[in-house]
């Protein structure tokens, strides 16, 4: 059973642009790399056309995952999104124990991107700031032992 997957109004329109390019641009590449291959010959010692074959294995499987994703997604509706708790789809503004500020988008697993500090609600992270209100400090586990954060400010993203 495919879990849910939460995802914000331009997570969505993010995952349909790549199933998009991966189900039309993508598939006439690699069609046309096998294509390309078989004229080598023999295609039974042909590593150019394995290499192709596997390479559109790869890409049909991305595609049934993207189709998946959607087909089990929730969509966080901004309208129902305030600044008084930490959910799916706010922009989290926090201060650890050293006083360093940092700021934290909590999105959905598919969307996360943790270099862009988009940080899903699944991460010890993300879980830890859900449901959590503005001056509230949360404690969570990491490899280097517990840490702290204080919740700053809430935005909706």
């Amino acid at each position: 059973m495919p879990k849910d997957v939460i995802l914000t109004p331009e997570g969505l329109v993010t995952l349909k642009a790549e199933l998009e390019h991966m189900s039309t641009v993508r598939r006439r590449e690699v069609a046309a790399r096998i294509k390309e291959a078989r004229e080598f010959g023999d295609i039974s010692e042909n590593a150019e056309y394995d290499d192709a074959k596997n390479e559109q294995a790869m890409l049909e499987a991305r595609i049934a995952q993207l189709e998946d994703k959607l087909r089990s997604a929730t969509v966080i509706d901004s309208a129902e999104l305030d600044n008084e708790i930490v959910r799916v789809g706010t922009v989290v503004h926090v201060v650890d124990g050293n006083g360093a500020q940092h700021r934290y988008a909590i999105v959905g697993s598919a969307e996360a991107k943790p270099a862009e500090l988009k940080l899903s609600n699944e991460s010890p992270v993300g879980k830890a700031l859900l449901g959590h209100k503005k001056g509230e400090t949360v404690t969570f586990a990491t490899p280097k032992g517990e840490r702290k954060l204080k919740i700053a400010k809430i935005e909706v993203a």
